[in-house]
């Protein structure tokens, strides 16, 4: 297969996949700020999740994996279309997934805090707030 058809192969699958995730393929903005929520590398710019929905381009490996979980498809059936069968039976989430997940850096949770504004900043704050008072913690 050529490039180019991998290319469109991926962004049929990728909006396949968020349409399926109920995720608005119309907002590259509101995609990729939702994907970096996710992603502990450097931010993703909306022109470059228009060039994955449109078969511009192919996100690297450890995006795709990134996606893969959040849209609660395999990696392997979202870069290439095909299915892996021990991915199948792990996911949605596997428990080394779930480990991942919860064991959250945070140094990276800082830094995807400052990408926000103020006002959701604060939305933050709140929720962590009253997850302590729950907790007992604060």
């Amino acid at each position: 297969m050529i490039l180019a058809e991998e290319k469109q192969g991926f962004s049929r699958r990728l909006k396949e996949a968020m349409r399926k995730a109920r995720v608005d393929a119309n907002s590259p903005t509101r995609v990729a700020r939702e994907f970096n929520l996710r992603y502990h590398g450097d931010p993703v710019t909306a022109p470059a999740i228009r060039k994955w929905l449109l078969g511009e381009a192919l996100p690297s490996q450890d995006k795709i994996r990134v996606l893969a979980q959040w849209l609660e498809v395999t990696p392997q059936w979202l870069r290439f279309g095909e299915s892996d069968r021990r991915e199948e039976k792990a996911h949605p989430l596997a428990k080394q997934d779930l480990a991942s997940y919860a064991a959250v850096d945070p140094l990276w949770v800082t830094k995807k805090l400052e990408l926000l504004n103020e006002p959701h900043k604060r939305i933050v704050l709140e929720v962590v707030r009253a997850l302590l008072r729950l907790e007992g913690k604060q």
